[in-house]
This record gives C-alpha cells, structure tokens and sequence, in this order.
C-alpha cells in the first residue's frame, strides 16, 4: 500500500501501540516492520494463529511467555566453522534452548485449550526440546555468564594455584610496606594494582631505598607505585599462571561452541518460533485489552459493516469514545459525510482507512463481532493540510495533486478516503470538481468515503446511483458535537449559530442569514425536520424495545411463578394423600384388632359392626389409592405450563386460588387483571393470573373420615394473605389457625409481604391475643424474611 496513506492513517503510531504490548525487542521490532497484505489466505492464517494465542492467553494456564534472548550475532557466528563464542553468548544460547523447552511442553499442555493448540501446532514443531544442550551449558557457567571452576580439572587447579600466588603476593607486599621509614610511606594508602601489576606507593624520594620498577606516578608526582625487587618474581609466575587460565577457558569456550554448533539449524528455527509466538501475544494482549472482535475478511464488492468502531489511538489516550456503526451495502460504493466542523468526521475516514491496513497486517482491530471489512489491494487518502512551500504547492493544489493520483491508480478493490472535498477555492468550482470526482469514482466501482460542506455535493446521492448521504450529528442546545453517525441523512451547517454563541453583532448575523440563499434554508429547515422525525424515531424505538423486553421479563417471571405453584399443589396433594391411606391403613389394624376382641367376646351385634367399619376403612383406602395413580399420571402427561391458556374467567366460576395451595373458591367479579372470590363467607381479591378454572371432575380437597364419629380436618401449614386488606385477614387467619389446632400441626406459617407493614402488625395482633400460639417470630432468611411469621402452636 501506498506510503503516504499510511503515514496520513497514523499507521506506524498504531504499530507501536501493539509492538508495546511484546515481550522482546526482535518481537517488537517485527510488528514495527508489518505491512499489509491483500494476500486473503495469509490474513486468514494470521487472524486464527492471533484468535488462537487470544484463547491460550485467556485460560486458566494463559499463553506461554519465556525470555527470548539476543543471540542473532552469535548464530550468525555460530555458521563459521571454527569460531568460538563468549560465555555470554553461550549463556544467550543456554536461554534461548530453555525457552524453547518450556514453550513446547506448554504448548503440548492438554489443559490448553484444543483448537488454539492444534492452530499453533507448527510452531511447537519448530521448538527444540532436548534438554541436554542446554543442561551442558548450564553446568559450565555462572548465572553472570563467566566459567565455573569446575568447568575442567586444569581449570580448577589454575584457579586454585592463581588465588593462592595472589594471596601470597599481597602478603608480600604489606611485609615491605611495612618495613618503609615514616618518611618513605604515603599516608593512607595500600597494596594496589597499575597495568596488571601489583605495586606499593612510596614517596619520590624514597625511589632509591627502595628499588624495583615502578609502574606509574601520582598525578603530583610525588608518588610512585613501585614494584619491589622481591615480588617481581612471584608476580610474575601470576602473570604465566593467568595466560594457562585464559588459555584453558578458550578451550573450553571452543569445546562447548562445536557442541552446540550443530544445533545451529534448530537454534534458529526455535528462535524464530519463540518470536513469532511474542508477536502473536502481543497482537492478542490488544485485541482483549480494547475489545477488538473477529472481523470477517471479504469483498470489496461486497461493501463492508463495522460495529462499535473506536479509533485505537484515542483509546490508548483514555479518552472516552463514542463508537460508531457504518454498512456500506453492495450497491453503495460513495458515502458522503456532511456535518458541522469537529464533528468527528476526520476521525472516521482515518478509522475507516486504520481498520483496513490493521487488518490486512493481521492486528484486530477495536470493533464488535459481526463486522465485515473488505480485502482492499491498496488504500488512497487525502486528509489533512498538506501545504508546501518548497513545492510551491498551495493547500488546494495540494489536494489537487492527490486526487490526480487516486483518479490514476484506484481500482474497484482499493479504498479512498477523502476529507473536505472541494474546499480551498471557490465553492461553486469545488463543488463542481468534487461531484465529477465523485461521480468517476463512483462510476469505476471503487470504495470512497468523503466529507465535505459543500451543500451541492450532498444533492449527489439524489442523482447518481451508488451514492448515499450520512451525517454526524450535533446537538443543537449545546451546540457540541455528539459524534453520532447517521447514515441516508446529510448534515447541516450551524456556522451561524455557532457565531451567535459566541456573541457576534446581531445586525451581522441578520444580515448573514439574510445573505443565505432560500434554497439553502429551505434544505436546511427540511433537515432539521428529519433530524427531528429520525430522533423521535430512535426513541420510540428505544421506548418500544424496553417494553418488549419488560413485558418479556414479566411474562417469563409468572410463567415460572405458575411452573412452582403447580409442583407444590401437585406435591401438597399426594403428601395428603399418601398421609391419609397410611392413616386409613393404620385405622384399619385397629379395627382387625377390636374385631379380635370382640370375637372373644362373642357378641354378633358389635361383630357386625366392626365389619362394617371395616368395610368402609378399605374402601375408602381404595378410593386414595386410585387418586394417587390418577395423579401419577396426570402428573407424567402434563405438558409444559409455559403458555397455558387457562381461557377467560367471568363471575361465576369455580377456580382454584394457586397461591392458596389450590383452594377452590366462587368468582364475584372480575375487576381487570384481578378477580374478587369467595370462600364461603370470606372473600378476597386476587390477581387473575394467581388462579386458573377448576378442571371438570378434578379431586376434592383430602378429606378424611375414621369410622364415621371423627370429624373431618383441612389444614395448611402455610396461609398468603398478600394482596388483602386489613380488615379482610382477620377470617381467614383464624380459619388457618382454627384448621392448623384441630390437626395438630406444631406450626403455622403466614405470608403477609413487606410493604407498608399494616398486614404484619395485625397479624401480629392476632396471634399475641390467640391463646392457643405459644409463640410467634419472623421468618428467618430462607424462610421469606420480614415477609412471613411463623406461629409456634
């Protein structure tokens, strides 16, 4: 692509932005040097190997990262037969084998996710494994890079024999430091060394006492570092001692080079790897730290879509962004842009024109999954002042120089970005230029996006086909821009309400606007009537989607709400059932026993009727047991409850009350979405969706009579009085609490709501002056809270 768009786009500042995000310099540098590519199998390559390092970094184990050192000089080194490298370079190539290793047993981890590992599994290939190259290297160096002793034999004991000679040298030294007269010896000052040797200082005139060679001068020249005659011998022998050293470590350096020299082809394949990999987590830390989503590579053709496009370097500033969508269908190649100035419009073209070359340079780019961008072979803009001097170029000739060179090399794949076209020089010439520009382009099929001012370039989409209007709003009260771009919509100039704002003479401004053309004002004022209809539009929209999804949000709630009430009544009902066969079956061995005991007593009358008892305990256990399969079955044919239509409820009717456990009770009236029922005497208003019509034939409520003398109990252990009044509580609490003693239940569990507090505190009335409630408290809190009390009986 062509170097002036790209320096234009601020391409190479984005590059930066994603090359800080690597771990290594050769890392960085190779993201510095991308350039895009209309290669379509490349960049799908690129984009899943970048998808693929996205996935490993945002798993539990995360994307490998090891230190990839600096050792190209020393593999380049390496190839020479016999060369020999440095122990840092060694130790460069000891990293670069232990990278390498640790990086392909995380890349063959089966935590990692599978797809991202079988997408990277050709870089793993390239990472050398064998552990014994680098252990060899590791062993013969300390961390700092320089040779351990033990290295070799003949290495340790020149060390050996090197620190005992020093040891011994130095002693000699201090000894005939020691023997100097006060006036010879310099104050403060020890055994040192000057040019490899170790000397004593002494005063000038003390030269010839003292004798040797003296090896340098004070910068006065009163001292001399001397050598004395008797340590010249010994510090010799260092000096022989120390050539074996460097002599041996060169062998050993030699020795590990041709160990590791065989290595070269792998080293670099590793070293490759290990970098391409930093690139690809550099390029994926981006994508999640500014949200980029997948893009979809297509056609020019095609047009593109962009959703929640930001511009990636203002998002690197911390300023906040207004995203914006933008669809080019295949039958639009031309948007013109119009609006107010810094409106935004500049910021688009370059984010259009960045969001290509990124892409097509394998780097995501900061738009939301959905989007669709085009394989372009090549991106032209004009966007900015490019003025010369030395060129003798004005701003327009300027433009007009780089419009000349869109119109000779853009193709219908190629993309063109061209902000304020037609300014610089007279508008009704720019106007005419810019839409026979616009038309050519448009006419070849290529890609443009253009802003302008001009008021006769956005009358264009209204006779050349493939053209359409877009605006970037601004808000007319603050008179800032909002950076919303709506698209089929040109903008309007408030050149003169911006003057107004800042306080222009009055007679110039009406002077100015009678000075506009009435055609002018005639398009303005139809736009801002559509301005007015597409915002009112948006909020209606907006409006009409809230309460779709509340409505959605209701309905999903009682749907569910009516799914729990059915399972408790079902559930509540074959409990009762079950409690009162076991009963019934209880009943019935007593009666087997009174009917042995009055056998023994022989008494025909009470025989008989203990057998009729008898008779009427089992039957009335057969009649529980049917119900009880009739329940398992109606219970496994019951379809979802989602969506039941329970059909109309009118004044009347039987219903069961659900929030009651069922209870069946009289419709009044039908009052709305509420009903008003009666249960005998009492009456109570509920909503229409807490009850449903009482099915034809359906079961009674468990009723249970023993031997015909006890009487029949109902009992609940849980009441709702929600939704009542105050003074209609009072019937139905005592009714529970009546039912509850009579079958000899331990409690009683009231749900009376939050609210405003009056249905608690009655029912806490009650139950204080209730004789019969040992005590009452609050429910606890899985028990409904300060919404429900529970009496203790």
């Amino acid at each position: 692509m062509n170097r002036h768009a790209l320096a234009v786009l601020e391409y190479s500042r984005t590059l930066a932005l994603v090359a800080g995000r690597c771990a290594s310099t050769q890392g960085a540098q190779r993201i510095q040097a991308s350039e895009p590519t209309s290669d379509r199998v490349e960049l799908e390559r690129i984009h899943s190997r970048v998808a693929a390092a996205r996935a490993l970094a945002e798993g539990d184990l995360g994307c490998p990262s090891e230190a990839i050192p600096e050792v190209n000089e020393a593999l380049e080194r390496l190839r020479v037969a016999g060369s020999v490298l440095s122990g840092e370079a060694l130790m460069g190539l000891a990293t670069l084998l232990r990278s390498s290793r640790l990086t392909n047993a995380a890349l063959g981890d089966d935590r990692q996710p599978p797809l991202a590992i079988a997408v990277l599994r050709d870089l793993r290939e390239r990472l050398f494994a064998a552990p014994k190259p680098e252990e060899r290297l590791a062993k013969a160096f300390e961390p700092d890079g320089a040779l351990r002793d033990d290295a070799s034999p003949a290495l340790r004991n020149l060390r050996r024999e090197l620190r005992a000679g020093e040891s011994e040298l130095l002693g000699l030294l201090e000894r005939a430091m020691q023997k100097l007269e006060p006036h010879q010896r310099v104050a403060d000052m020890s055994v040192t060394m000057r040019n490899g040797r170790w000397v004593i200082p002494i005063r000038r005139e003390a030269r010839v006492a003292v004798g040797g060679l003296v090896h340098d001068a004070s910068g006065s020249g009163n001292t001399l570092f001397v050598e004395p005659p008797a340590a010249i011998e010994a510090c010799n022998r260092l000096r022989e001692l120390e050539a074996e050293e460097a002599a041996e470590v060169e062998r050993i350096l030699a020795e590990l080079t041709d160990a590791v020299r065989p290595l070269h082809e792998d080293l670099v394949r590793a070293l490759e790897a290990l970098v391409e990999l930093d690139t690809l987590r550099a390029r994926a830390r981006f994508a999640s730290e500014y949200r980029c989503g997948n893009v979809v590579l297509g056609e020019p053709a095609d047009g593109f879509a962009i959703r929640d496009g930001r511009h990636p370097l203002l998002l690197a500033q911390g300023i906040a962004v207004v995203p914006f969508d933008l669809t080019m269908a295949p039958n639009e190649r031309t948007l013109l842009v119009s609006g107010p100035n810094t409106g935004g419009k500049t910021v688009l073209l370059k984010c259009l024109g960045l969001f290509a070359t990124l892409a097509q340079s394998g780097i995501p780019v900061p738009v939301a999954p959905g989007s669709r961008l085009a394989v372009l072979d090549d991106v032209f803009a004009d966007i900015g002042d490019e003025q010369s001097i030395e060129a003798s170029l004005s701003t327009f000739s300027a433009h007009v120089k780089n419009l000349a060179e869109i119109l000779a090399r853009a193709t219908p794949r190629s993309l063109v970005l061209i902000d304020e076209l037609g300014s610089g020089t007279d508008p009704v010439e720019g106007a005419a230029l810019g839409g026979a520009i616009l038309e050519a382009l448009t006419t070849r099929g290529v890609l443009t996006v253009a802003t302008t001012h001009l008021g006769a370039l956005k009358e264009l989409a209204a006779d050349t086909p493939g053209v359409v209007n877009a605006s970037l709003q601004f808000d007319e009260e603050a008179l800032a821009p909002t950076y919303q771009l709506i698209k089929g919509l040109p903008g309007r100039s408030y050149g003169l309400r911006i003057a107004h704002r800042l306080r222009l003479p009055d007679d110039v401004l009406r002077r100015a606007e009678e000075r506009v053309p009435k055609s002018e004002r005639d398009v303005n004022a139809l736009l801002a009537t559509l301005e007015e209809r597409e915002r009112a539009l948006s909020e209606r929209e907006r409006d009409v989607a809230s309460s779709q999804e509340s409505a959605s949000a209701r309905a999903k709630r009682l749907a569910e709400r009516e799914r729990n009430v059915r399972e408790r009544e079902r559930r509540v009902e074959r409990e009762s059932r079950q409690e009162a066969r076991r009963f019934l079956l209880d009943a019935r061995s007593d009666v087997e026993r009174t009917i042995r005991s009055l056998k023994q007593s022989e008494s025909d009358q009470l025989e008989a009727a203990a057998k009729e008892a008898r008779r009427r305990i089992e039957e009335l256990a057969e009649v529980h047991s049917k119900g009880l399969d009739a329940l398992d079955a109606a219970e496994a044919a019951t379809p979802n409850e989602e969506g039941r239509d329970v059909g109309a409820i009118s004044a009347g009717d039987t219903v069961d009350v659900l929030s009651l456990g069922g209870r069946p009770a009289r419709v009044v009236e039908v009052r709305g979405d509420a009903a008003l029922v009666a249960f005998d005497a009492v009456k109570l208003t509920v909503a229409l969706t807490d009850v449903r019509r009482s099915a034809a034939g359906a079961s009674p409520a468990v009723r249970v009579p023993l031997l015909g003398d006890v009487p029949e109990v109902q009992a609940r252990n849980e009441i709702d009085v929600r939704g009542m009044r105050v003074d209609e509580i009072d019937d139905v609490v005592m009714q529970a609490l009546d039912a509850a003693i009579r079958a000899d239940l331990k409690s009683l569990r009231i749900i009376h709501g939050k609210g405003t507090g009056a249905l608690r505190a009655r029912v806490a009335e009650m139950l204080q002056k209730d004789t019969r409630v040992a005590a009452f408290r609050l429910g606890a809190w899985n028990e409904g809270g300060a919404g429900v009390t529970v009496a203790e009986l």
